[in-house]
């Protein structure tokens, strides 16, 4: 089969991916073996491919967001599957479900968790495997290219509005408008939120204005009300200090990515006081996935995707790195 890996993690423009010939991977006891129909491309696949993230598997084939069709399973799966059902891959691959995280229902925090894409090879290849356990259904009424941003960028979204703890009718900023953040304002507006959005780009800017938000300026700008909460998806540590004094009292930042650039200097009075709360999201639980994809097939998303081909996967991540990517991006592998 066809797959990408990371050859080296370094800048784009130093071609860190690479694209092998590699054999159909097989799939363990608990595994199924899905041919990969679509691949999302995510920022933490940016951050895997130029070494933001640490190795944690030499040669890795990144991808999360993985849409794929089951052609195979190992002898443990029993039949919860069949040939042919369609499943979806996310972020969150496997935790060792004793530790005292895993038993408090906070699997995310558990510290022998694994990740799809950085511990073990991903969705940008013509086939890939995963635990049956943490396979996903999908929700009806979605094409194959809109589902797979669901995945990784919709779940991350919805767990963020959860730490941003938006109280009903509130007020809520959004700084970054990419794959994650025009999803979860889409959460956001269906559950009657006033949303700001403050994001450097033009077209993002356009988007954000036909979901419906209430207003848009620049990423560090005022927004025109203080903000019950805010998230921050930008992975821009500069961010952090507009965001905080953008909070009514009480109000919670929640930054959602996996990585940062360095926050400087914080003002307590003007960041912090008042019960300003700021918090970070750390990948997502099982429930957290279920409960998002639920409430997709309830609730029509619009999911904005610019489609790659498999061959494309370094311009698409190219693409991504320089804000030329509005809403989200796809590899389509099938």
């Amino acid at each position: 089969m066809t797959a990408w890996r990371v050859r080296e993690p370094g800048p784009m423009r130093s071609r860190p991916l690479a694209q092998f010939t590699m054999p159909v991977p097989e799939p363990g006891p608990d595994e199924l073996l899905l041919r990969v129909l679509v691949c999302g491309v995510c920022r933490t696949d940016l951050h895997v491919a130029e070494g933001d993230l640490p190795v944690h598997r030499d040669a890795v084939v990144p991808g999360h967001e993985v849409v794929g069709e089951v052609v195979g399973w190992g002898e443990r799966v029993g039949d919860g599957f069949g040939l042919g059902d369609r499943v979806g891959i996310g972020w969150l691959r496997g935790t060792c479900g004793v530790c005292r995280y895993c038993l408090r229902g906070d699997e995310n925090l558990c510290p022998d968790s694994r990740y799809t894409g950085w511990d073990v090879d991903g969705g940008y290849a013509q086939y890939t495997v995963v635990p049956a356990a943490f396979a996903h259904r999908l929700p009806d009424g979605y094409l194959d290219e809109e589902l797979a941003p669901l995945l990784c960028a919709g779940i991350i979204g919805y767990r963020a509005l959860q730490c941003a703890a938006v109280p009903d009718g509130g007020r809520l900023g959004i700084y970054g408008f990419g794959g994650s953040a025009h999803l979860a304002a889409q959460v956001a507006l269906a559950r009657g939120a006033e949303v700001h959005v403050m994001t450097r780009g033009e077209r993002a800017r356009k988007l954000a204005l036909e979901l419906g938000v209430a207003s848009v300026q620049g990423p560090s700008d005022p927004p025109p009300v203080p903000l019950d909460s805010a998230i921050l998806f930008a992975p821009v540590g500069t961010l952090v200090p507009p965001a905080l004094a953008a909070l009514d009292r009480g109000g919670t930042l929640a930054v959602a990515g996996i990585h940062l650039t360095d926050i400087p200097r914080l003002n307590y009075r003007e960041h912090l006081f008042e019960e300003r709360t700021l918090r970070s999201v750390t990948a997502n639980t099982r429930a957290d996935a279920r409960e998002f994809l639920d409430f997709a097939g309830r609730h029509r998303l619009l999911v904005t995707a610019n489609a790659y081909t498999l061959d494309e996967a370094d311009r698409a991540l190219t693409d991504l790195r320089e804000g030329r990517v509005v809403g989200a991006a796809v590899l389509i592998a099938g």
